[in-house]
């Protein structure tokens, strides 16, 4: 299992993935929001998303757990 965390501090305005999908390394997960810039979050390695830790709106500081990969 692989936790992907936030880089930094910010909203999350888009979550551009669902629960058991498949994704490639390199894709866009989830997209935060900080300092009106959005910032992807990218998928490190492939995998199948496991569990989305996070809800649209939240604010999430960075080390925080967005979602896991199986």
């Amino acid at each position: 299992m692989n936790e992907v965390k936030a880089s930094m501090a910010g909203s999350v305005w888009k979550i551009v993935v669902k629960e058991g999908e498949e994704v490639k390394e390199g894709q866009d997960l989830v997209i935060l929001e900080s300092m009106k810039m959005e910032i992807p979050i990218a998928a490190e390695q492939d995998g199948k998303i496991d569990t989305i830790k996070v809800a649209e709106n939240d604010f999430v500081n960075e080390g925080d757990v967005l979602l896991i990969l199986g």
